[in-house]
């Protein structure tokens, strides 16, 4: 069953669950976009993605014309997008920016995190303020600014709060079912034909107890 957002002739939105990664990769795996394809029985543009553990809102371009459309918003920072996170550590302040300069490791497929730039590096920054605490773990929303490999998860786990269940980023055990506390939970952008603001919600994953006890607390 497809949890859907949005759609019209030129774009679909849905809500993704976890472990299924959006574009086939090296596992050979089924792929997200295929069963949305499937769906909309035409080939889609996927112009930005959502790691395999990762929950929320994916969108799919239609038409090769909305595809670039929606990748020079997204290259331009028009594009509006909001994450949820639970983590175990609370962050030194209650709100602020994060700036970090990461370099993937193709090998291990993770993003190292350092304060200052070095050879390799890109820029990174997210916005973050913490929503509520339960006894055990905390919820903070993250302004994605800029768009690069992990870069929540890197972020966060550099200054000692990684999300949950993400062990590659230092958390110490893994979800049962392989996902992390991590949820793409709003998109905003232009319509790429009439130029309307589109604002999406996707909600958070119904069978996860650890989510639905920071329902309350989402505003």
């Amino acid at each position: 069953m497809l949890d859907i957002l949005y759609k019209d002739h030129q774009v679909i939105a849905l809500n993704k669950p976890v472990g299924i990664a959006v574009q086939t990769d090296k596992t050979g795996d089924p792929a997200f976009q295929a069963q949305v394809e499937a769906y909309c029985k035409q080939p889609l543009h996927a112009p930005h993605r959502l790691d395999r553990p990762v929950s929320g809102v994916v969108l799919f371009a239609k038409t090769k014309a909305a595809m670039t459309a929606l990748t020079e918003q997204l290259r331009s920072r028009s594009v509006e997008k909001t994450y949820l996170a639970v983590v175990q550590n609370l962050p030194p302040e209650a709100e602020g920016s994060l700036v970090h300069f990461l370099r993937k490791n193709e090998a291990k497929n993770l993003a190292i995190a350092y304060t200052e730039e070095q050879p390799g590096t890109e820029r990174a920054e997210i916005r973050y303020r913490v929503l509520g605490s339960s006894e055990r773990y905390h919820l903070l929303e993250i302004q994605l600014i800029t768009g690069r490999h992990h870069q929540i998860r890197a972020q966060l786990a550099a200054i000692g709060c990684p999300v949950k269940g993400d062990v590659k980023y230092g958390f110490r055990r893994g979800n049962r079912d392989r996902s992390i506390h991590l949820h793409a939970w709003k998109i905003a952008f232009d319509h790429p034909v009439s130029g309307e603001r589109i604002s999406l919600e996707a909600a958070l994953p119904g069978e996860d107890a650890v989510w639905q006890a920071f329902g309350p607390q989402i505003s």
